[in-house]
């Protein structure tokens, strides 16, 4: 005797779908930025810019919360509750210390001289402000996320939040990550 068994798809979750669509179109954008930039740089009247030592460190950080992004979902997915809340704390602190890293990288460029905007910039700085800054704010979108799921790790039990939002916010934090790794290369080898 034979037993017939029909096993329903996987569906996604649709937070998890709207995320990936999100991170789709985010994708699609810088392309054509960075499309646009290498376009414009092969017109002429290009300024090379060297890229503030603050940008390596930033890169350093983002790099490091990654890593402390994924211990916090091992750490949940364990249920080892207090790992999960200092690594996911450390990993929205890592998020500001990124941000105010490029932050402050932008004002070293204004103090060698470097308008990045306006009627004294050069076409190089302001692709660079523009591409950094659009990035600055998708990370500060992160870390807004990250401060939500923090103060959600502290003041309900993480049995009723589940993993998914966990997963959800690793997912675009660690695509953030690749995405600077992406453009710092980029403007090492470009730029």
């Amino acid at each position: 005797m034979s037993t017939l068994t029909t096993t329903e798809p996987q569906r996604i979750h649709p937070h998890r779908f709207i995320m990936w669509v999100a991170i789709g179109s985010i994708v699609m954008m810088f392309a054509g930025m960075t499309s646009a930039y290498i376009v414009k740089k092969n017109q002429g009247n290009w300024l090379a810019i060297e890229l503030p030592v603050l940008f390596w460190y930033s890169t350093a950080v983002i790099v490091v919360s990654s890593l402390t992004m994924l211990l916090a979902q091992k750490a949940i997915q364990s249920g080892k509750n207090s790992s999960y809340r200092a690594f996911i704390s450390l990993t929205a602190i890592l998020g500001v210390v990124f941000v105010t890293l490029q932050w402050l990288g932008f004002k070293d460029l204004e103090l060698r001289g470097i308008a990045l905007i306006g009627a004294q910039s050069n076409s190089a700085s302001s692709f660079l402000f523009v591409i950094t800054g659009l990035h600055m704010f998708h990370v500060i979108g992160g870390v807004i996320a990250l401060i939500v799921v923090v103060l959600r790790a502290f003041w309900v039990k993480t049995s009723e939040t589940g993993v998914v939002p966990v997963q959800i916010v690793a997912t675009y934090w660690h695509f953030v990550d690749i995405l600077w790794i992406y453009l710092f290369i980029f403007y090492q080898m470009i730029a």
